[in-house]
């Protein structure tokens, strides 16, 4: 694997980090501020709808300029926002840098899925892609829990300043490692917006909302569940969020080795077996050891399905497949939303903590539908141009000694 990979991996670390530690610090933040735990809430529910919104937009503005100075730009964006946030004099002040940082997020790992595809052969793609995510997952392992320590002891500004920081290692890692390579000739934003027209890419980003929605339905409340029904200690809960990372890690790896080999089987696999482990989860949250082990399952499971639905849009948007990747990004943070409003609606029915667990089952094996049924539109349509292929070859072939006249019945027969 090219090293331009560990550099977009580095933004991919600093971006993860930002995006995840804010859920550690809100206490922090809400003190100083003096503004209720609720009211802070917008810090994290601002960010998502940053990413969702400025997905499309920053990629879109960057269709005038080369990739690799897109990301450059990203990055930037990505620090002026972040620094924002640590020396904000007030609330609403935080709130914009955190929007701002949240601008680059969608692009930056659309683009750079993009990229890194190119990086690469053709049979590395979907492994040069969970490289590239592999800084978002090691965030949640390594990043969010350090910056949570730094946050609680020396100040939630620190924490800023630093992931900022990150950010400009991530800048000079892209500026001298990731090649410039040039803009594809003739694509233009109608032939990006075109992507969508295809049934097959929005079957893809679907999936995305529906299966990553999925592991946050129980993710979102893992606290709760865990500290209520599983018995754990509240400071426990910080681990236990280690262990999800950790699978993340490995489920990300995993997911992008044998994408590259069997796309369709891995999501059918892994989609299916989170629907089971969620399930499950409903009955394993009563007991510390099956529940830790279940969490780790989640977070694998769910990021395994991640290099796959990734490259999936890039196949099928091939000629055009920036705007799409980054759309995709923006449909993860879409389930993350949907799943967590769909898991608050059980619990304030009355159901229990580990209600959302069976919210994200039924998500998950939703997604497993539209899998299944992606890949039996894609038979019947190459089954179709197969035949189509069969009849212009034959009326090709029958045309060699045919009259000048036998063309318009040639076309006719083609159609």
């Amino acid at each position: 694997m090219p090293l331009a990979l560990l550099a977009l991996a580095i933004g991919a670390f600093g971006i993860g980090t930002t995006e995840f530690v804010i859920m550690g610090l809100l206490p922090d933040v809400a003190g100083d501020f003096g503004v209720s735990i609720p009211t802070a809430g917008f810090l994290v529910t601002g960010y998502a709808l940053g990413v969702m919104f400025g997905a499309p937009l920053m990629t879109v503005l960057g269709t005038k300029v080369t990739r690799k100075r897109m990301l450059m730009l990203l990055m930037g964006l990505f620090i002026v926002g972040n620094l924002l946030s640590a020396v904000a004099p007030n609330f609403t002040v935080m709130l914009m840098g955190r929007v701002v940082a949240s601008l680059a997020h969608g692009a930056f790992f659309g683009i750079g899925a993009v990229v890194a595809a190119d990086l690469v052969a053709p049979d590395k793609k979907a492994g040069a892609i969970s490289m590239m995510f592999t800084g978002l997952t090691v965030a949640n392992v390594v990043g969010v829990p350090l910056g949570t320590l730094i946050g609680q002891s020396a100040g939630w500004r620190v924490t800023f300043t630093i992931v900022a920081a990150l950010g400009v290692l991530g800048l000079a890692g892209i500026a001298k490692l990731v090649p410039d390579m040039p803009k594809a000739e003739g694509v233009r934003l109608r032939h990006e917006l075109a992507a969508f027209k295809n049934v097959q890419v929005l079957l893809a980003m679907a999936m995305t909302v529906l299966g990553f929605g999925g592991v946050f339905a129980a993710i979102t409340y893992i606290a709760p569940m865990m500290t209520n029904v599983g018995g754990f200690a509240d400071g426990s809960v910080t681990w236990l969020l280690v262990l999800f990372g950790l699978g993340m890690v490995g489920g990300n790896l995993v997911g992008g080795k044998f994408a590259d080999r069997a796309l369709m089987p891995m999501l059918y696999v892994s989609l299916g077996a989170l629907a089971v482990v969620l399930a499950l989860f409903t009955v394993t949250a009563h007991n510390k050891i099956a529940a830790a082990v279940t969490i780790a399952l989640i977070g694998a499971l769910g990021f395994a399905t991640v290099p796959p639905l990734q490259k999936r849009v890039l196949d099928q948007a091939h000629g055009a497949p920036t705007l799409a990747s980054a759309v995709n990004i923006g449909a993860f943070n879409l389930g993350n939303a949907l799943s967590a409003w769909l898991g608050g609606l059980v619990i304030a029915a009355g159901l229990g903590y580990t209600a959302p667990n069976w919210v994200g089952a039924i998500l998950a094996a939703a997604a497993l539908v539209l899998a299944v049924l992606s890949a039996a539109l894609e038979r019947r349509s190459d089954a179709a141009n197969t035949a189509d292929g069969l009849i212009a070859t034959a009326t090709g072939t029958g045309a060699g000694s045919a009259s000048p006249e036998s063309g318009p019945l040639k076309t006719a027969v083609h159609h």
